[in-house]
């Protein structure tokens, strides 16, 4: 029996059209993300933003308790982080800058057009800091959204008390944050350490599989968390502190078997299970503190990659368990982290002379000065919002602005229907304690879940604080939802649409420079070398190469995401270049199984057929560099016997990502 499809038409004979469904790029960010709910930091939140509240009542004085409510949402925003000395620098360090902020916003309120101007500086430096990494960039966006408040909004007098109960209400989430540090400690670097190994163990039992690859990258992505963790602070307690010390020896012993594993999963067949499971009593070793003899009990190594992994499995047990390694003889495996003086002189340098951190800041610059131009020649209920808005879509750095302007007229939506029954309904007092304590914690339940669904909860927050210092009650909802879209406007045309930025600013040319880098780890690890000290530190510069190519690359994959939530042909173009991404991937597993491999007995490459190989990864980078759509690039034929060589894996890596290289529709 057979189906025939029928095909409806409308009388006039045409073909009836397909129904309209939300595009896809729209869908992905409004789906919510698979995130457990940070219970915690709900409760934080709440006690953080209702306390200030019942103390301005106390008082008498609601307005001060709503100022220090807004500092402690933004201390809740920024509590991002696991360990509590880079918690500390989250909170603290953004709060300096937004109480620097709303002091200049205070100074300029009711100025004219020199706030104009004022806020539009503002902008500028706020835009160009936010370059430097994650903590100077929610400090640029504080900076920027206090000065707006400042400017739009009558503050208490003299000028410093807004920017000291803000503040004090940033602190106040820094001390509920660090309540738990005595009971904790140094929990959440160990626990990063031994999610790194458990992340090991999970690819291990995959390895010979399909589930290798996306296991794979989940390693790269926790030992780059492990390492974030525990570097930021060796550079001040380094050699003095033993349980760094330690975790840092444990996370070291780990690259080996790193190393190891895209070896063995070139073999085609799964491991043992109680390799796998051998890790994970380490990962339990690690989280525990255990110390002592390990327990081994190994089958026995088949070939080199079987040999190498058993090698690096036994030395990584005798390490973890180790009580107090030599501090004095531990070195990491990316560099240790330069002085504070050296790495502040360095980020001010890299902004000045950095043309994306100039156009990112002129772009908001230009945003925030039409936005303020705009308010002050048309009269716009509660107009700040309007530059507030420019300011949380126009983040580049936190993902797609044109989704997230569109997202954020959503979830702003969302929240004010929410804001609207609480305005309409609860009366103002005392009430507003126990509804703000509900609505705080929902910021960190919802943040978790996506853009959107954080837009939703924040903007009741901001409204009941707002109701507090302007009393203006249900008449606060529709001017907030007007100023929303129209900064969703001003951020979508002045900082979206008149800055194409072309692909390759963003994905080619970062792209084609890790090809490059590749190709440079494959000259440096078959590269001849004496023995002795000259070989240990031809070893240290490998795995720093492929550490920051594995990192390079995990930065190129952020930027598609957020280039395929945008709508075509940027999100089409993305989804087209995605497979090269993963196969540049494979060409530094199948470098370093290679390296591995001749590590415990293979023969080496001869340097003709390495300088082959390099020359036809740099010809890939030159395509890569020089192509506006997917094409095929020419490179050089293989050498004879490449077939039988140990890089064999390499060349066929490297063909498949030639024929991914194929001209685009």
């Amino acid at each position: 029996m057979t189906t025939e499809r029928r095909t409806e038409h409308i009388p006039s004979g045409r073909l009836r059209p397909k129904p309209l469904t939300p595009p896809a790029w729209l869908l992905a960010g409004l789906r919510p993300n698979r995130a457990p709910v940070p219970w915690a930091a709900a409760v934080r939140a709440g006690i953080a933003l209702a306390v200030p509240l019942a103390v301005g009542f106390a008082l008498d004085e609601p307005e001060y308790g709503a100022l220090v409510s807004m500092g402690a949402l933004s201390g809740v925003i920024g509590d991002t982080a696991d360990a509590y000395r880079m918690r500390i620098l989250n909170i603290a360090v953004p709060q300096l800058f937004g109480a620097i902020g709303v002091a200049v916003g205070t100074l300029v309120f009711g100025h004219g057009w020199l706030a104009v101007g004022v806020l539009t500086l503002i902008a500028l430096v706020s835009g160009m800091i936010s370059s430097i990494g994650t903590v100077a960039s929610v400090s640029g966006l504080l900076l920027l959204l206090n000065a707006v408040v400042g400017a739009g909004l009558p503050m208490p007098q003299p000028w410093w008390t807004a920017p000291l109960l803000l503040t004090a209400g940033g602190l106040f989430v820094l001390a509920l944050t660090l309540l738990g540090w005595p009971l904790r400690g140094r929990g959440p670097e160990r626990a990063a350490v031994g999610a790194a190994y458990r992340a090991l163990a999970d690819s291990l039992e995959a390895a010979g599989g399909p589930g290798y690859e996306e296991r794979r990258q989940q390693v790269t992505q926790a030992l780059n968390h492990a390492y974030d963790l525990v570097l930021a602070r060796r550079a001040r307690v380094h050699g003095r502190n033993p349980s760094l010390v330690r975790m840092l020896t444990q996370l070291n012993a780990l690259i080996p078997l790193v190393e190891a594993a895209p070896a063995v999963h070139l073999r085609g067949r799964p491991l043992p299970p109680g390799i796998p499971a051998a890790v994970r009593e380490l990962a339990r070793a690690v989280e525990e503190g255990r110390t002592g003899t390990p327990d081994l009990s190994l089958p026995a190594p088949e070939g080199p990659s079987g040999r190498a992994l058993d090698a690096a499995l036994r030395h990584a047990a005798v390490t973890v368990h180790l009580a107090e390694p030599d501090p004095n003889n531990v070195d990491d495996r990316l560099g240790r982290p330069a002085a504070l003086r050296v790495r502040a002189r360095r980020a001010v340098r890299d902004v000045m002379f950095s043309a994306a951190s100039w156009r990112y800041g002129l772009r908001l610059a230009l945003c925030i000065g039409l936005a303020q131009s705009l308010v002050s020649l048309i009269e716009v209920e509660r107009s700040y919002w309007v530059a507030l808005t420019v300011t949380f879509v126009l983040k580049p750095d936190f993902g797609s602005v044109f989704s997230r302007a569109v997202l954020r007229a959503l979830g702003t939506a969302a929240g004010l229907v929410l804001a609207a029954a609480v305005l309409a309904e609860v009366p103002r007092g005392w009430w507003d304690v126990p509804v703000m304590a509900l609505l705080a914690a929902l910021i960190p339940a919802f943040s978790a879940k996506g853009y959107a669904f954080q837009t939703a909860a924040i903007t009741p927050v901001i409204l009941l604080l707002s109701d507090l210092l302007n009393h203006q009650g249900f008449d606060l909802i529709r001017p907030r939802l007007l100023d929303s879209l129209i900064g969703c406007a001003i951020a979508l045309v002045a900082g979206y649409l008149l800055w194409p930025e072309s692909w390759h600013t963003r994905i080619g040319d970062r792209l084609a420079d890790t090809v490059d880098d590749a190709a440079h780890y494959v000259e440096r690890a078959f590269a001849p070398v004496a023995d002795g000290a000259a070989l240990r530190a031809a070893r240290q510069a490998r795995l720093q190469a492929r550490r920051r190519i594995y990192r390079e690359l995990s930065g190129v994959r952020s930027e598609f995401q957020r280039a395929l939530t945008e709508p075509p042909p940027t999100g089409a173009r993305a989804a087209a270049w995605w497979p090269l991404v993963v196969a540049v991937e494979r060409i530094v597993d199948a470098t370093t199984a290679a390296r591995v491999r001749v590590n415990h007995g293979a023969a080496p490459p001869d340097g003709e057929e390495v300088a082959a190989l390099t020359a036809e990864l740099r010809g890939l980078a030159e395509g890569v560099r020089s192509s506006r759509t997917l094409r095929e690039v020419r490179v050089q034929p293989l050498p004879p016997g490449a077939e039988h060589s140990v890089l064999a894996p390499v060349h066929h890596e490297v063909a498949a990502a030639r024929a991914i290289a194929q001209p685009d529709l």
